[in-house]
């Protein structure tokens, strides 16, 4: 029979081990051997867990020691607590969220220790409204029941600013709902939401259901007039950017803002894998390409370009 002092050390171990995996820990591959990496994504039907599911892939066929498991998340502010914390390994992030980390800002209450592996494709951002909302501009929003994306996700930071930047109270003048797309993409269709933010690489295949399904009965709102405030507030990380037609099959195109997407990590990864994640995005672009079409769009020249958040140093020796 076991003593006490023997199953109270059996308990103390057990528990320790279990806080180690909570942390990230615990990176043993369950099976096949090598280092287990979690790659914080978002939305299943947004383009960050579809492409890191391709990065996924691509680490366990090229990193030798090392297997990847695609996460789904909030996105960019949960993503990036994820890394500080120890609980993922690499994570997908709007520029506009992780320049806040750095800075100390926004959902941040103290600057993160972040790096970046390098800027990725574009969001765009997406403002669609059921036609009998009536929704022309964003100031119309005003009244309307309105998805701002998942709690803790760069589409909520970009919702908030926008909804500011028209001059309206997110908490006042809008009867906002903190929505998964899945969730948004269901409100939409069933009439209990009038509109909704997403910020996406194209095409997402949330709003392409939703565009599919609802037909004209759903339209895109412009959002030209909306860069300059937004601008003014939060600097250029926000550009001009088009939604092309081809994108949805929307009858013309659709002026909207822009934010690059970075892939980053903790500042204490192995400058080693750091390296070899940088060169992995290019070596193997192609093979991410097959998995979304939004890969297309990560070029070298400006995958350096992650200011204000530093390249990793690994990163950097690959960059040259």
């Amino acid at each position: 029979m076991r003593s006490t002092k023997g199953i109270r050390s059996l308990v103390a171990l057990v528990a320790a081990g279990a806080l180690l995996a909570g942390c990230g820990g615990d990176r043993s591959a369950s099976q096949g051997g090598g280092t287990r990496l979690s790659i914080a994504t978002g939305n299943t039907t947004g383009v960050y867990y579809v492409l890191g599911g391709g990065l996924a892939e691509q680490i366990g066929r090229h990193i030798p020691g090392y297997q990847a498991t695609a996460e789904a998340t909030g996105a960019s502010v949960e993503n990036i607590q994820r890394v500080v914390k120890g609980q993922s390994d690499i994570a997908f992030t709007l520029a506009d969220t992780a320049a806040d980390a750095i800075g100390g800002k926004g959902a941040f209450t103290g600057p993160q220790p972040i790096r970046a592996i390098a800027r990725l494709y574009d969001n765009y951002t997406h403002v669609l409204a059921r036609t009998d909302a009536g929704v022309k501009s964003v100031a119309d929003l005003k009244g309307k029941r309105v998805s701002t994306g998942s709690p803790n996700s760069g589409t909520e930071v970009i919702a908030l600013r926008l909804l500011a930047a028209a001059g309206l109270d997110p908490d006042k003048d809008v009867a906002r709902q903190a929505l998964s797309l899945p969730e948004t993409v269901q409100g939409l269709k069933d009439g209990t939401l009038d509109a909704l933010v997403w910020s996406g690489g194209l095409p997402t295949s949330g709003i392409t259901d939703l565009v599919t399904g609802m037909g004209d009965d759903v339209g895109f709102v412009p959002l030209d007039g909306s860069l300059p405030a937004m601008r003014r507030a939060h600097g250029q990380v926000y550009a001009a950017g088009t939604i092309p037609k081809a994108a949805y099959g929307t009858p013309s195109d659709v002026p909207t803002i822009v934010v690059p997407n970075l892939l980053v990590v903790n500042e204490k990864m192995d400058p080693a894998l750091a390296e070899s994640l940088a060169r992995l995005l290019f070596d193997h672009k192609a093979d991410l390409e097959k998995v979304h079409a939004a890969a297309r769009d990560i070029t070298r020249d400006d995958a350096r370009k992650t200011d204000p958040v530093p390249l990793h140093d690994g990163a950097r020796k690959y960059f040259g």
